[in-house]
Formats: C-alpha cells, sequence, structure tokens
C-alpha cells in the first residue's frame, strides 16, 4: 500500500511539474516558457556559440539536434563554423531585452558573417550587415557562401520559417527559383546580418502554439514586391532595450522571472 501511495504521490506532483515528465515547449514563440530545455555545446561541427556569457543557448531536443545536424551539413559543404547567437534562457520566457520571440525554444538566430572567428572573439564580435540601407542593396559580404548556408537551413522539414531581409529572400528566389524550400523565407526586416530559424511546434507538444500557416507559393511574386517597396525598415543591429513583457501562459507565469 505505502509503495503504491508512493507512485500516486510522484504521478501527482509530475503532472504539476512537467520537466519531470518530458521536454515541452509552452505557449507562443512570443509568449511562453520552455520546461527540461538543453544547453546547445558551445562548440561543435561546423558552428560556433557566440556572446555565450548571455546565457542564450537553451533550446528544445528538437531545436539542438536541428543546430548540430546543421552543423554537420555545413562542415560536409566545407563551409566556414556557423555562428549561432540567441536560441533561448534556460527556462525560457522574455528576454530582458532584444527579441521578442526567442521564448519557446524552437527560435535561434544564425549570423551570416562568414570569415573564421577566433575563440577568444566570440564574446564580442560585431554582426556584418549585408545590406546597403542607403543604397538598398545587397554588399559586398553576401556571397555564394550565405546563399549555400540560409538553403542548407531550409531544407530540414522541421523548419517552419526562416526570416530574412527582404533583399536576401529576393537573392534566394533567384538563386533557387524551384526550391521546394523557398516558402519558408520568410521576409522581415531587422535580419540583414543573421537569419531567424523557426521551428514547428513538437506533435507531442499539446501545450505548444504554433504559428499560422506561411501563405501558399514560393513568396517570390506580388508579395515580396510590397515589402521590396518599402525600404523603412530597422538596421540588423538596432535591438530594443524596453523590456517586452507579454501574458505568459499559466504553467509559465511562476517558472520564469519577469
Amino acid at each position: 500500500m505505502k509503495k503504491w501511495m508512493a507512485v500516486c504521490a510522484l504521478l501527482l506532483i509530475s503532472s504539476f511539474i512537467p520537466r519531470l515528465v518530458w521536454a515541452q515547449a509552452v505557449g507562443g514563440y512570443a509568449a511562453g516558457c520552455q520546461f527540461d530545455s538543453q544547453a546547445l555545446p558551445l562548440q561543435g561541427p561546423g558552428f560556433k556559440v557566440i556572446r555565450a556569457s548571455r546565457e542564450r543557448f537553451y533550446g528544445q531536443p528538437a531545436l539542438i539536434n536541428y543546430l548540430q545536424v546543421l552543423g554537420k551539413k555545413v562542415q560536409q559543404a566545407q563551409l566556414p563554423s556557423m555562428l549561432i547567437a540567441d536560441i533561448a534562457m534556460e527556462r525560457g520566457g522574455p528576454f530582458p531585452y532584444g527579441h521578442r520571440s526567442h521564448q519557446t525554444g524552437l527560435d535561434a538566430d544564425i549570423w551570416l558573417r562568414s570569415p573564421p572567428v577566433p575563440a577568444h572573439q566570440l564574446e564580442d564580435i560585431p554582426e556584418i550587415d549585408m545590406v546597403n540601407h542607403s543604397l538598398y542593396t545587397l554588399t559586398r559580404h553576401f556571397k555564394d557562401q550565405q546563399r549555400q548556408l540560409i538553403a542548407l537551413a531550409a531544407t530540414d522539414p522541421r523548419v517552419s520559417r526562416i526570416f530574412v531581409h527582404p533583399l536576401i529572400k529576393q537573392a534566394m528566389c533567384q538563386a533557387y527559383p524551384h526550391a521546394p524550400w523557398l516558402p519558408r523565407l520568410r521576409p522581415w526586416y531587422g535580419h540583414s546580418g543573421h537569419f531567424h530559424v523557426r521551428l514547428h511546434c513538437p506533435k507531442e507538444d499539446i501545450h505548444c502554439v504554433p504559428q499560422a500557416p506561411a501563405p501558399p507559393g514560393t513568396g517570390c511574386g506580388s508579395e515580396l514586391t510590397s515589402w521590396l517597396k518599402d525600404k523603412t525598415g530597422a538596421l540588423s543591429t538596432t535591438g530594443s532595450r524596453t523590456p517586452y513583457r507579454p501574458e505568459l501562459p499559466l504553467r509559465c507565469q511562476s517558472w520564469v522571472k519577469q
């Protein structure tokens, strides 16, 4: 009887503490948290984590696996190691500053700069903008290496969206006009020095709120044209220092600090 009571108590406790059961993404990308997150190693085949002191390198197992698999593809393609910036905090939730998303461990920023970076510079390395915002053209820094990296990142079916600057979306449409993954590349300002990968909610995460499906088509036609006509987007290096404090799901409110 005592043994059975202990089992029942454990089951009751686990229903209130999801991390004792399995890793979970809870809520939406811009209003949520995560349980049982995993830390991405600071370095591995084909990738390096930058600005590690921020401790924003935690994600759901699906995202950590995605980044490690992508790193191996990058290495096999003989591309420079990709630089991985913000993923999420250990428990998720909103950052003290910067992004509004990156809260459920399913988002990751990957920089587009390709020159090799010494280990001692990974903390303070500057981002390289791929767009001349005055002339509204891509700079000399956006080369075939950048196109290959984005293409490799977009091929995984776990990817829901990859946010890129409209000019970068246009360049990918021109380089890969028939690629089946083109719809996953979504134009969005503020992504001219890096791209933002967002994975689908894992099927088993019933408390994860998915984003609405992307519009049908490649996104290379009239939709892209409307983005290209609007040249008022913010620079990729501009990040809000104002804390973003959304209303979090009940399960997250006592789990993350706001």
